[in-house]
């Protein structure tokens, strides 16, 4: 794994060492000596890089991910609203590729990030992968709807009370939601974010 490409993540991202140091749990120190080639993630940090920039292990060690392998293509959608199934949607930016055994798994869709809210780890126009499920568990970053319109972004805490929904970044408050809101809003778990992609 070369230290040049980790650093070069990091800074296509506009994110500092301190930032990406609290994302993955460990210190600003072992992310500098990373990035100089003074030392070496071990492979659940290189697991967590990964799934931080949306790239593969292979992308982190500078190598050419295997195009061999014939992928299944979903829908990269702009929007998603309550009571249109997905197929049916016709606001599709784009299409991607995700693996024959990740599609053995359960029905997924590509949603394009939009706003801040979850910045730094995910950045305006990044592409989320999402299993649709509806529920998931505390501290999952799930996509919900509110009110039955677009769709949004958040790290899910649950509660006896209710569920908040919260962006990553700081300059934005939580948003919090009785169990009586939840079902006449309603907010409703449409999926859950299982990866994410950024081109460069």
């Amino acid at each position: 794994m070369g230290g040049n490409i980790l650093k070069q993540l990091r800074l296509s991202g506009n994110i500092t060492q301190a930032q990406l140091a609290r994302e993955l749990h460990v210190s600003q120190t072992a992310i500098n000596k990373w990035e100089k080639g003074l030392s070496f993630p071990d492979f659940k940090n290189q697991r967590a890089l990964a799934d931080f920039y949306g790239i593969s292990i292979d992308e982190l060690f500078g190598r050419r991910p295997d195009t061999k392998t014939k992928g299944v293509k979903i829908p990269v959608l702009g929007r998603v609203q309550a009571g249109m199934p997905v197929e049916a949607i016709e606001d599709i930016y784009d299409y991607e590729d995700i693996t024959p055994e990740m599609a053995e798994h359960g029905e997924f869709f590509a949603l394009k990030v939009r706003g801040d809210s979850m910045s730094p780890r995910m950045l305006e126009g990044d592409i989320v992968i999402v299993r649709k499920q509806s529920d998931c568990d505390n501290g999952d970053i799930a996509i919900v709807l509110v009110n039955g319109y677009d769709a949004t972004i958040k790290k899910i805490k649950k509660s006896e009370n209710g569920i908040a929904l919260i962006p990553l970044n700081t300059a934005y408050d939580p948003l919090f939601y009785t169990n009586e809101e939840i079902l006449l809003k309603p907010v409703t778990i449409i999926g859950k974010v299982v990866e994410q992609r950024r081109k460069y």
